[in-house]
C-alpha cells in the first residue's frame, strides 16, 4: 500500500472514531451532534486535500525521475502558482535543460570524433573492455582486413613488416569509457616513405663507392698494363709467374668493376617504358631460360597462366622481376621441390615448396644489402621492389599455408 493511501486511511479511521465518540456523547443533543458531524465531514475533506497537496511535490519528483530514467530531457513542468512548488519546478526545469544541452554536446562531439576517425588516413582499431576488436575505421579495413593485431603493451610503438614489403608503424594507447579502460591501435603505412629514404641512402652510398672504386681501379689497371710491358725484361725463370700474377690481378680488377656495375644498376633503373604486353608469354620466356637449372636441381615448375590479357608495363623490367623472384624460389627450394606460377584475374603468384620465410628475417627482406646467401649482394628484392613501385603494382611476399613462400603481384593495380 502506498504512503498516500495509508495516511488517508489513517485520517478516515481517526475521524470515524471521533465521530462515533461524539455520537455516543452527544446523542441526547441532536442539534449539537449534527454540527459536530458536519465539522468532522469538513475536517475529512480538508485533510484529504492537504494530503493530496502534500504529495504533489513527491509526484513531481517521481515523474521527473521517470523522465530522466527514460532519458527524456525535452519535457518541462509548468509553474502551478504555489511558491514552494514553483521553486521545485524551476530547479527541475533548469536541471533538465542542462542535461539536454550536455547530452546534445556529447552527441555532437561523439559524431565529430566518429567522422574524424572514419576520415582519418591512419588505420584506427578500437577494442572493447576485454581487448577484442570492437570496430575498425575504413582505413583499417583497407589496410588490415581481418588480420590479427600485433602484440604491443600500452603506450608502445613499433615498426612491423606486413606481407613482406609493406611496413607499418603501430601504436597502442588507452582511454576510459564509462570508467573502464579500453584500448585502441593507430597504424600508419610507412612503406613508401621508408623506401624513398632507403633509396636515397643507398644511392648516395653506391655513388660514393663507385666513384672511389672506379678512380682506384682505373689507376691500378693502367699500372698493371704498364707492368706487363716489362715482362720481357724479367728473368726467364720468373717471367711466366710475373705475367700470370699481373693477369690474375687484372682479372680481379675486371670482376670488381662488374661487381660495382651491378650495384650501380639499382641506381640507374629508368622509369618504365610501358607497352601493352601479355604477361603469360613473358613468364613462359623466363621459365624457358631457367629450365636447364630447374632440371638439374630436379625442381618441377608448374605454369597455370589462365589470364591472356595484355597489361601496360615495361616488358624488360618485369622480365627482370619475374627472373629474380623465380631465382629466389629456386634457391629457397634447393633441390627436389616444386614451384608454381599462377596468373589469374590480373594477379601473378609465384609459390614455392621451400622452408618459407623465417621470422627473424621477415622485417629485413626488402632492405638494401641484406641477404641470407653466402655470396649474395642483397639487391635482388630491392630491384624487384623498385621496379614494381615505379609501375604502381601492389605486391606482397609472405609464407603460405602448408609451407613455402608466396610472392603476389597485382598487375592491374595502377
Amino acid at each position: 500500500m502506498r504512503l498516500r493511501a495509508k495516511i488517508r486511511l489513517y485520517l478516515l479511521a481517526l475521524h470515524a472514531v471521533l465521530a462515533a465518540a461524539a455520537t455516543f456523547i452527544l446523542i441526547e443533543k441532536p442539534a449539537l451532534l449534527f454540527a459536530v458531524e458536519a465539522a468532522f465531514i469538513v475536517s475529512v475533506i480538508i485533510s484529504v486535500r492537504l494530503v493530496s497537496a502534500l504529495f504533489v511535490p513527491l509526484d513531481l519528483i517521481q515523474t521527473g525521475a521517470e523522465l530522466i530514467a527514460e532519458r527524456d530531457f525535452t519535457s518541462r513542468f509548468v509553474p502551478v502558482g504555489q511558491p514552494e512548488m514553483d521553486v521545485l519546478i524551476d530547479v527541475y526545469n533548469r536541471m533538465i535543460d542542462r542535461l539536454r544541452e550536455e547530452r546534445l554536446a556529447a552527441e555532437e562531439q561523439g559524431q565529430l570524433l566518429q567522422k574524424i576517425v572514419d576520415a582519418s588516413p591512419a588505420a584506427i582499431v578500437i577494442c572493447d573492455f576485454e581487448g577484442n576488436v570492437e570496430r575498425r575505421n575504413p582505413a583499417a579495413e583497407r589496410l588490415l582486413g581481418n588480420e590479427p593485431l600485433p602484440s604491443l603493451g600500452p603506450g608502445q610503438s613499433r615498426l612491423i613488416a606486413y606481407h613482406g614489403a609493406r611496413r607499418l608503424k603501430v601504436s597502442r594507447a588507452e582511454f576510459r569509457d564509462r570508467g573502464f579502460v579500453k584500448t585502441f591501435y593507430v597504424m600508419e603505412e610507412m612503406t613508401e616513405e621508408l623506401r624513398l629514404s632507403e633509396k636515397a641512402a643507398y644511392e648516395k652510398l653506391i655513388r660514393m663507392m663507385s666513384h672511389e672504386v672506379n678512380n682506384s681501379v682505373g689507376a691500378v689497371r693502367s699500372l698493371l698494363e704498364s707492368s706487363l710491358r716489362y715482362a720481357p725484361q724479367v728473368g726467364e725463370a720468373d717471367r711466366e709467374d710475373f705475367s700470370n700474377a699481373l693477369k690474375i690481378a687484372s682479372a680481379r680488377i675486371d670482376a670488381l668493376n662488374r661487381f660495382m656495375a651491378a650495384f650501380a644498376d639499382v641506381v640507374r633503373i629508368p622509369p618504365p617504358h610501358r607497352t601493352a604486353s601479355r604477361v603469360d608469354e613473358l613468364v613462359e620466356r623466363v621459365a624457358a631460360v631457367l629450365r636447364p637449372e630447374l632440371e638439374d636441381r630436379r625442381i618441377l615448375l608448374t605454369l597455370s597462366l589462365d589470364d591472356r590479357d595484355a597489361y601496360e608495363l615495361d616488358v624488360h623490367q618485369i622480365e627482370q622481376v619475374v627472373l629474380n623472384i623465380l631465382r629466389n624460389a629456386i634457391e629457397a627450394v634447393g633441390r627436389d621441390g616444386t614451384i608454381e606460377a599462377t596468373l589469374r584475374d590480373g594477379v601473378l603468384t609465384i609459390a614455392d615448396s621451400g622452408p618459407g620465410i623465417a621470422e627473424s628475417v621477415r622485417t629485413e627482406l626488402f632492405t638494401p644489402f641484406f641477404t641470407t646467401k653466402r655470396d649474395g649482394r642483397g639487391l635482388g628484392l630491392t630491384i624487384v621492389q623498385e621496379i614494381l613501385a615505379n609501375h604502381g603494382f601492389a605486391f606482397s611476399l609472405a609464407n603460405r599455408e602448408g609451407g613455402g613462400a608466396e610472392f603476389r603481384i597485382a598487375l592491374d593495380n595502377q
